[in-house]
């Protein structure tokens, strides 16, 4: 190194200054029209101005007409085209000859940061960065003045043969139309077309100048600022670097650039960009733009290797399955705070039509646009909308499903069809609320219906002998064990009640018809007691013929926790999409009866509250079985006990009713907050009336 260091030494060495008093002011003009001996220090400037944000600068220039290489009769025709024969104070060129010209710049690059402007004093270097560098070009925008003036010339040419006496035009009537919303996709177009970034532009108003000369005085006082003003190095810290530091200025650190994506139309999408992403975003934006899709397409798009499994669970969480194809969900495609393009509905309103639309094809392979419109009431287009995404229009067939039924998926993945018809089952639930209709309402009334088959009171009368005969025997062993029984029970009398028909029955989790007639005392095999809540051992005098599960008391106890008060359909629904969201392949609430479910909440410290609903009710018979929490180990319990008595009077109350009570039973000291809470818990509110949570008649 010795030797190295001997072979290159130092000749001088030269401090350098960094100069901040232009550093946002400083701009390099460049003329790359004009070589670099022939500058134009020594022309007049009439103007210059400046857009600082655009960095957009125009000087004018005059142009020496004496010159013998100027061409009169050339500048004076341009000028006459330009400005015409009138004289005007707008007038481009007042003394009708082109004796100026305008110059215009364009940013030589958008990041200056690398370049300064140097001076070499006295053994010091000084530096100043630059604000922009400009290059300055002539501009030709008089041409465009003087094609205008032709066209006015020719139109005016054209028009100037019409009759002043000419009939006035009829009035013609005018039709006055709203724009739609405009979408959050246009407005990006928007912002990126020409014609925005030009209007852009043209609203930063033009600061003029005044331009003084090179050796003008006030120009050498502005050349004195490119001088570092103050010397000392703590001002100048930005050069006062180790050389640990200066090693890092030199040579940084190896950083991955940001490429720029290029913006492509919205419904394009980039495979290689999609295998970035994470699997459940590549399932969401692949089902966001192909709308219904096979499960085995979708493995075909993503990438070679990506277990089934997984893409499964990513499919339910951004789609449903409808004939064995995913479609995917409504609130993908209208995410809340949204509303539709063509009529502004809200997002919530689109959903819950387009969930109508998908359930309809969950039931059969056609369906009518007229008749969906006229349920859920939505505009033409966002219906043609909703049936575009998964249906193709067919003559005198209406709008078929877009694809085939997939058998082969639900074949092989029973466990996830079945979560997802449980799914449909509580969206159905919930639909039906909304729409005010039933699913037998979709039933085909003109198929083919089965013979009657006329059977005679002497067939009957045979059949009934012949069964009791092979009843006989068993009929004698029952009696006799009887008999023995009732010898060993010493004079104890057991009535024998059957058990419900009920009992093994699956849980239906449809709608039934409204019925008036069900006496609210004697609901689903409960009688009424004298209490206006019915306790667990009222119904068969003892504990259900099948004990729930301990995850259906689980279930069951934390969804009254949660919610207080809930009718049998509200429970049920909830448990439908307790269902759905299990993991694939769990079978523990395959079979669970309506009777089984009651149990079950009549065993969680909850008991039914017989509401009097009133004779012309709607409510379906599991809307009238209302069921609350009993005892929870918290002195509210007994607000709500109070609540209860006072529903079981009346289907609906008033809330000084309710705080009457409460005063009458704890003192006129009971908190609004207590009141607040309980009402909130287990009421809801509708017209100035609170009613049970689930009982407020459509």
């Amino acid at each position: 190194m010795a030797s190295g260091d001997d072979d290159d030494p130092i000749i001088e060495e030269i401090d350098v200054y960094l100069a901040k008093s232009l550093a946002d002011k400083l701009y390099l003009f460049q003329y790359p029209v004009r070589p670099s001996t022939m500058t134009y220090d020594d022309v007049n400037h009439l103007t210059a101005k400046i857009k600082p944000k655009q960095q957009r600068v125009e000087l004018e220039m005059a142009i020496n007409t004496m010159s013998p290489n100027y061409c009169r009769s050339k500048g004076e025709q341009i000028a006459l085209n330009v400005d015409g024969t009138t004289y005007d104070e707008t007038n481009t060129y007042s003394a009708k000859m082109m004796d100026k010209q305008t110059f215009s710049s364009i940013q030589a690059t958008t990041n200056t940061s690398r370049y300064a402007a140097a001076v070499f004093r006295k053994g010091e270097l000084h530096v100043t960065p630059l604000q922009g560098i400009l290059q300055m070009r002539p501009s030709f925008t008089y041409l465009d003045k003087a094609d205008s003036k032709n066209r006015e010339r020719e139109a005016a040419n054209e028009g100037g043969d019409s009759s002043q006496d000419e009939a006035e035009e009829e009035a013609k009537a005018i039709t006055v139309r709203f724009s739609r919303p405009e979408s959050e996709q246009a407005r990006q177009r928007r912002i990126q077309s020409y014609e925005f970034l030009q209007k852009k532009q043209a609203e930063e108003p033009w600061v003029h100048l005044h331009y003084h000369g090179v050796k003008d005085g006030r120009s050498e006082h502005e050349r004195q600022y490119l001088f570092c003003q103050a010397m000392d190095t703590t001002e100048n810290s930005e050069l006062v670097k180790t050389p640990k530091e200066y090693l890092a200025m030199l040579m940084p650190p190896l950083a991955e650039e940001k490429v720029v994506k290029p913006v492509g139309p919205s419904n394009v999408l980039s495979m290689a960009q999609l295998r970035t992403l994470p699997l459940g975003d590549q399932v969401k934006t692949l089902m966001k733009n192909v709308k219904v899709m096979p499960f085995a397409n979708l493995m075909g798009l993503l990438a070679s290797g990506t277990d089934s499994t997984s893409v499964l669970r990513c499919i339910q969480q951004v789609a449903l399955l409808v004939q064995g194809n995913w479609v995917v969900k409504s609130d993908v495609l209208y995410p809340k705070n949204s509303c539709s393009p063509h009529s502004g509905v809200p997002a919530e309103v689109l959903c819950r039509g387009r969930d109508f639309v998908m359930w309809r094809f969950t039931q059969e392979r056609s369906v009518m646009r007229k008749e969906i419109t006229a349920i859920i009431k939505l505009p033409p287009e966002d219906v043609k909308e909703f049936l575009e995404h998964m249906a193709v229009p067919r003559v005198n067939r209406g709008w078929e499903f877009l694809l085939p039924s997939d058998g082969d998926f639900i074949k092989k993945h029973p466990d996830v069809a079945h979560r997802q018809h449980m799914l449909w089952l509580g969206i159905q639930s919930k639909l039906e609320k909304v729409f005010n209709f039933s699913k037998d309402d979709f039933m085909p009334k003109n198929g083919p219906q089965p013979e009657p088959v006329h059977i005679s009171g002497e067939q009957r009368l045979m059949a009934a002998q012949e069964r009791a005969r092979e009843n006989q025997s068993s009929l004698q062993k029952d009696m006799s064990a009887r008999k023995q029984g009732g010898r060993a029970g010493a004079g104890v009398h057991v009535k024998q009640e059957p058990f419900s028909d009920r009992e093994d029955e699956p849980m239906d989790t449809s709608s039934p018809p409204s019925s008036s007639s069900i006496l609210n005392g004697s609901v689903n095999g409960y009688p009424g007691a004298t209490s206006p809540i019915s306790d667990h051992t009222n119904g068969n005098g003892g504990s259900p013929a099948t004990s729930p599960s301990p995850e259906l008391r689980d279930f069951v106890s934390k969804t009254f926790r949660k919610h207080f008060v809930l009718t049998l359909s509200e429970l049920k629904r909830l448990f439908n999409l307790h269902l759905a969201s299990l993991p694939a392949g769990n079978s523990l609430f395959h079979t669970i009866s309506d009777r089984l479910l009651q149990d079950t909440v009549l065993l969680s410290q909850c008991k039914q509250i017989l509401v009097p609903f009133p004779a012309q009710t709607t409510a379906a018979p599991d809307e009238q079985k209302v069921f609350g929490v009993w005892e929870t180990g918290e002195t509210f319990d007994k607000h709500r006990r109070l609540l209860y008595e006072l529903f079981s009077k009346n289907y609906r109350v008033r809330r000084n009713m309710v705080q009457a009570r409460l005063a009458q039973e704890f003192g006129d000291d009971v908190p609004k907050a207590d009141i607040d809470r309980l009402l909130k818990e287990c009421c809801s509110s509708h017209g100035g009336m609170w009613y049970l949570k689930g009982t407020i008649q459509s």
